[in-house]
């Protein structure tokens, strides 16, 4: 058998054989990505097609192929061309429909729904004639493609404190050091203050069933209420110190024994000026509790949030870890028990607490703000009612 040369000669630059090289000794590339580099590797080493296909076990045409493809176009020749691939089987004004359909609530049809499943927004698809045939697992992949999710929704409530933006960003200067536009002097503390109220002790009827292989902890659904307590706690913002107590309810009372317990003991007891930043629930709200503070302890300012704007309170992230690592899942034999994790926890935790990495700024609340007129400006109850 003769064999012939290939009219297709093949040059290659010192920078193509570097990256056909690489191509060609690839650990993680396909098996075609390295058969296509060695096909030109070695052709451009000046051996026949026939030679190389047998060489790589591949189809003499295989290497005439790439061979061509690589001195028609250098590296680009090697990828592969473009594929039509599979028809859709649903036009995309079907698909926009659908989805357009998923951003509105079912009762807004006339539907005694709350919410959209995806097997709903296909059953309505149909009925409405927008496509004769639609399964839950189709819309269920459309609308991931767009990150609709009309199952799920997040409550929120929108500020109506007409001096919102004053009072957070006096609050958010107080979390950077910050005091009507002076720095805060290293005597001076920053402390959020709340009330966890109605921690109830509930007794599991029997106990824990430890995890196994395969099983994760069995909690007794049953359990004996054991009565319900407070748990008042103040976090110093910049030390990551946190100072609770527990009581039998919230109240004014309460809410003075604990700045008592603050203001008694070093270094408050001896600062400059201790600001206290605290909602307004009904322990320490209006001009009024400013007052009682101050007369008791002329160094303790109390700085009130906005109202329905706890979520600019630091020590809810501190509640919010009592939560997950002492509250759930609640089994306490008595109310002793459930104060004394309480005021342990506490211990363990200012052993190791570092200041939480607060990152909302005025800039991100003055974004905030803007966004909710923009909404408030396109909310149908905005626009005056036609004559």
């Amino acid at each position: 058998m003769t064999t012939t040369t290939s009219p297709v000669l093949i040059t290659l630059t010192d920078r193509e054989r570097a990256e056909l090289e690489l191509l060609a000794r690839a650990r993680k590339a396909s098996l075609r990505t390295v058969q296509r580099a060695w096909i030109v590797l070695t052709a451009a080493d000046g051996q026949h097609n026939a030679e190389i296909a047998g060489h790589l076990g591949v189809h003499v045409d295989t290497v005439r192929t790439w061979r061509g493809r690589f001195a028609a176009k250098g590296m680009k020749g090697l990828m592969d061309l473009p594929r039509s691939g599979r028809p859709p089987v649903f036009a995309a004004t079907v698909v926009a429909q659908v989805k357009a359909l998923a951003c509105s609530l079912p009762a807004e049809h006339g539907l005694p729904l709350s919410r959209w499943s995806a097997h709903d927004l296909a059953q309505e698809a149909i009925s409405r004639g927008i496509t004769p045939r639609l399964s839950g697992s189709t819309v269920q992949r459309w609308l991931d493609a767009d990150a609709i999710k009309p199952w799920r929704h997040r409550s929120w409530i929108f500020p109506r404190d007409p001096d919102f933006a004053a009072k957070a960003e006096r609050v958010l200067d107080l979390y950077d050091r910050r005091w009507n536009g002076r720095r805060l002097r290293p005597n001076e503390y920053v402390i959020s203050a709340d009330e966890k109220s109605q921690l109830q002790a509930l007794h599991r009827r029997h106990d824990d069933l430890p995890p196994g292989s395969g099983r994760t902890r069995r909690v007794e659904f049953e359990y004996r209420r054991r009565g319900t307590l407070a748990y008042l706690a103040a976090l110093d913002v910049h030390q990551a110190t946190v100072m609770g107590r527990c009581a039998p309810t919230t109240g004014i009372a309460p809410f003075g024994e604990l700045v008592e317990q603050v203001m008694t003991q070093e270094p408050y007891a001896s600062a400059r000026r201790v600001f206290w930043v605290v909602d307004n629930g009904s322990s320490h709200t209006g001009l009024g509790s400013i007052e009682r503070i101050r007369q008791a302890w002329p160094t303790a300012q109390l700085v009130h949030l906005p109202i329905h704007a706890s979520w600019l309170n630091q020590v809810e992230i501190f509640f919010s870890i009592v939560q997950r690592k002492v509250i759930k899942p609640a089994n306490f034999t008595d109310l002793l028990t459930l104060e004394r994790r309480l005021l342990q926890f506490q211990v363990r935790y200012n052993d190791t607490a570092s200041p939480f990495n607060w990152r909302y700024t005025k800039a991100d609340l003055n974004a905030y703000l803007q966004r909710l007129a923009a909404h408030e400006s396109l909310s149908p109850a905005a626009c005056p009612p036609k004559n």
